[in-house]
């Protein structure tokens, strides 16, 4: 006599597809403001953000980048739905409004900020 196993029950699609899209999308708008963010560095001055201040935020935008392509990629490899803990993406939330606040200061100061590319409008503080 063989046992048999009743088959692994299959994730219902419809929540895992939505979940997928919630985080993918979550995922964009991170990598998009993060970019921006070291686009706007770029074009800050000294006197309105100190070098030390810009490269410490440089560095926390691009290991944020390499964190989202990291969850990305383990999602990815993944067979079976995963959310990402709101813990986790805290930080990243926080990133981004730091990345809204430099833009906010170079709209006050005068500085000319290049399209976004996106169509979209910058926040407004």
């Amino acid at each position: 006599m063989s046992a048999s196993f009743p088959p692994p029950s299959e994730p219902d699609s419809e929540p895992a597809q939505l979940l997928d899209q919630l985080l993918q999308s979550l995922f964009d708008d991170f990598s998009f403001w993060f970019q921006r963010g070291l686009v706007l560095l770029e074009l800050t001055p000294d006197a309105l953000l100190p070098a030390s201040e810009q490269q410490s935020l440089r560095q926390k935008l691009e290991e944020a980048l390499q964190a989202i392509a990291a969850t990305r990629a383990l999602r990815a490899a993944c067979t079976t739905p995963m959310a990402v803990d709101m813990d986790a993406m805290a930080p990243w939330h926080r990133l981004m409004m730091r990345v809204w606040n430099l833009s906010s200061m170079l709209r006050i100061a005068g500085v000319a900020l290049p399209p976004d590319g996106r169509g979209d409008a910058e926040p407004q503080a």
